[in-house]
């Protein structure tokens, strides 16, 4: 298995999750997502290039899709949108916005 399927799945199962748990999420929202996501991204591209420089670990050839950004492999980066798109999608069907007003 490849590590594109195997994050593919991860953010098949996020993308749902932030979906269903749109339609209760509050006002500016979608900003906050987006912005997160990108500070992840980020962070995730220069973390992981450190590390892969340093020789803490690298990623076989033939796993990943040969695409990198920085040393990094582009399939790491589903990991941090899926967290946040699945945290951000509980978050909304738990009624977290409505919690956090009391």
């Amino acid at each position: 298995m490849t590590y594109l399927l195997l994050s593919a799945a991860f953010l098949l199962v996020a993308v749902v999750v932030a979906a269903l748990g749109w339609r209760r999420a509050p006002r500016g929202h979608g900003r906050a997502v987006a912005l997160s996501a990108l500070v992840l991204v980020a962070l995730t591209i220069a973390f992981d290039s450190i590390m892969i420089a340093a020789g803490l670990f690298d990623y076989a050839d033939t796993h990943i899709s040969g695409v990198r950004l920085g040393l990094a492999p582009i399939e790491d980066l589903a990991y941090p949108i899926a967290g946040v798109l699945l945290l951000s999608g509980l978050w909304n069907l738990m009624g977290g916005a409505a919690d956090a007003d009391d």
